[in-house]
C-alpha cells in the first residue's frame, strides 16, 4: 500500500522541487508512487528456535563488542527500546556505553532503572556535537570491535551474533575482519511498521563514494577506530566520514588492495564483510534525518566534505557534486577518471532502448543486467541507478578504456581498438564490423569476456550513469 500523505512527506516533496524543478520532480513522483504500489516489504522477526540456537552457539565464540550510543535528550520510550534490543541479543558478550549530554538528567533515570552490569553509563559536562560525544564514550570501550547506534534505533536480537559468527567464520581463513556491515530497514515511531529495506552489495568503492551505502548496523576493529577518532568537522556525516577514513586506511595497508584482482585472475579479499541480513531498524519520526532528509542540509554538506578529503588523501584530483537526491553525491575527475585513477580501466555507460528506457551497460558476473527496463530519469531502488559504482561488466557498447584495457580487448577480438573521434568511447559499430556479434546475447558475451580479464588484470571497472547510448 502507498504511504499516507503527510505534512512531512509535503515538505521533502516541495523542497525536492525547489531544489531540482519542475522537470525531475515529475519523474520523481512518477516513480515514488509506482514504487509504493509495489511495496511489499514485511520484517520477519528471526524464529524463537533459532535465537535459541544462537544463545548456544554464542557461548563457543569469544568475541567482544563495545556498543557507543551518544544520548541527547532521548525521548524514554526509544530509549527504552534501544537497551532493551541491546539486552534482548542472542550472544552476551558485550558492553553497551552510553555518553550523554543532556541539560536533564531524565536519560539518567531511565538507565539508573537497569541493574545489567554490561549497561556503562557516562554523564557528559557539556554538548559538544555527536562526533566529540561518541569519541567520549569510545574513550572507555574495552570490546575487540565497536558498533555505533543511535540513541533512538533498535537492533534486532541476532546482529551481534551474526557480527561474531562472522568475524570468526573469517578468522579461520586467516583474515582479521576490520569493518561489518549489515542490511537494515526502517520503522515507524513505535514499531509498528517496518518499510524501505536496504539490501545492500558487497563492498562496492564508487558506490560509497556516491552514498553512505554501509550506514547501520556496522562495527570497526576497536584499535582502528581509536587511530581514527571521529571529526567534529564532519558532524552530522560522522559516520561517513569514519567510513571513508577507514577504508583509505585499509585499501593503504593492502598495498593497492583496492584493486578488485591481482595476477592470474586471483581475487583480493579485503577485510570488509557485508551480512545479507537486517540487523538495524531505523527510527522514523519528524526529527529524524531518514523521516525528514530536508531537516539536516548540514548533514548532507559534511557528507561531501568527507567525500572530498577521502580524494584528496588519495591524491584523486576531482570535484564533489550534491545530485538531486540529498546525501548522494557525483564525482567529477579532472580531467576524467582514467586519467586520475590508476586503480579503473574502463568506465561504463547506460544503453538507452525504446521508450527512453534502459536495456543493459550493467550487469552482474553472470550476465543478468541490473536496472533493465527503468526509465531513463528514474533513480532506481535506493537511488543506485543514477550513482556511479563499481561493476563487474560493463557493455563495450558504452565504454572508455585505458591503454592497458585497450590492448585486452585487441587481443580478444583480435582487431585494434577503435575510438570514436567525437565522443571518446569505443567506436564498437566500426571495430566489431567482421566480429561474430550478432544478437544482443553477443554483445553481452563478449562484454562479460572481456571484464572478466580486465578484473583479472587487477583493475576496476566502473559504471558512470551520466554515460549514455542511444541502441
Amino acid at each position: 500500500m502507498g504511504k499516507t500523505v503527510t505534512v512531512s512527506n509535503l515538505k521533502k516533496t516541495l523542497h525536492y522541487l525547489k531544489r531540482n524543478g519542475i522537470r525531475q520532480a515529475y519523474y520523481a513522483m512518477r516513480e515514488r508512487i509506482g514504487t509504493e504500489a509495489k511495496e511489499s516489504y514485511t520484517y520477519e522477526p528471526v524464529d524463537a528456535c533459532v535465537l535459541q540456537t544462537q544463545i548456544r552457539e554464542a557461548k563457543s565464540m569469544d568475541v567482544k563488542f563495545s556498543i557507543l550510543v551518544p544520548a541527547l535528550d532521548t525521548k524514554e520510550e526509544y530509549l527504552r527500546a534501544m537497551i532493551d534490543s541491546c539486552l534482548a541479543q542472542t550472544y552476551g558478550n558485550f558492553e553497551l556505553i552510553l555518553a550523554d549530554a543532556s541539560k536533564e538528567d531524565q536519560v539518567e533515570k531511565v538507565v539508573k532503572t537497569y541493574k545489567d552490569p554490561r549497561i556503562r553509563y557516562r554523564r557528559l559536562k557539556q554538548n559538544t556535537g555527536i562526533s566529540a560525544n561518541t569519541g567520549q564514550a569510545l574513550m572507555y570501550a574495552t570490546g575487540d570491535y565497536v558498533g555505533l547506534l543511535d540513541h533512538d534505533d533498535v537492533l534486532t536480537p541476532d546482529a551481534l551474533f551474526e557480527m561474531a559468527a562472522c568475524i570468526e567464520k573469517y578468522r579461520k581463513e586467516q583474515i582479521q575482519l576490520q569493518l561489518l556491515y549489515s542490511d537494515e530497514d526502517k520503522c515507524d515511531q513505535h514499531q509498528q511498521r517496518y518499510f524501505e529495506v536496504n539490501r545492500k552489495p558487497d563492498f562496492n568503492l564508487d558506490l560509497i563514494l556516491s552514498n553512505n551505502y554501509i550506514c547501520h548496523f556496522m562495527v570497526i576493529k576497536r584499535q582502528l577506530i581509536q587511530e581514527l577518532g571521529f571529526r567534529s568537522v564532519c558532524d552530522g556525516a560522522q559516520d561517513y566520514d569514519l567510513v571513508l577514513r577507514c577504508l583509505g586506511r585499509i585499501l593503504g595497508k593492502e598495498n593497492q588492495a583496492h584493486r578488485t584482482g591481482q595476477g592470474e585472475g586471483n581475487p583480493v579479499t579485503l577485510p570488509v564483510a557485508h551480512i545479507p541480513r537486517v540487523l538495524y531498524h531505523w527510527r522514523c519520526h519528524t526529527q529524524s534525518t531518514a523521516q525528514n532528509p530536508a531537516s539536516k542540509q548540514y548533514a548532507y554538506d559534511a557528507g561531501k566534505r568527507a567525500v572530498e578529503d577521502f580524494l584528496r588523501l588519495r591524491g584523486w584530483r576531482a570535484e564533489v557534486k550534491h545530485l538531486r537526491h540529498l546525501g548522494f553525491y557525483r564525482i567529477e575527475y579532472q580531467p576524467d577518471l582514467l586519467a586520475v585513477r590508476e586503480d579503473a580501466a574502463v568506465v561504463g555507460g547506460k544503453l538507452i532502448g525504446k521508450g527512453n528506457k534502459i536495456t543493459g551497460g550493467i550487469y552482474t558476473a553472470e550476465g543478468i543486467p541490473l536496472y533493465h527496463g527503468l526509465h531513463k530519469e528514474y533513480s532506481g531502488y535506493m537511488h543506485r541507478a543514477s550513482l556511479q559504482q563499481e561493476a563487474e561488466v560493463i557493455d563495450i557498447r558504452c565504454m572508455k578504456a585505458s591503454r592497458q584495457a585497450e590492448t585486452i580487448l585487441e587481443e580478444l577480438i583480435g582487431h585494434p581498438y577503435l575510438q570514436h573521434s567525437v565522443t571518446g568511447k569505443f567506436d564498437w559499430q566500426d571495430c566489431l564490423k567482421e566480429c561474430e556479434c550478432r544478437s544482443e546475447q553477443d554483445f553481452v558475451d563478449l562484454s562479460r569476456k572481456f571484464c572478466e580479464k580486465v578484473r583479472a588484470a587487477g583493475f576496476r571497472i566502473v559504471w558512470d550513469p551520466a554515460m549514455a547510448e542511444k541502441i
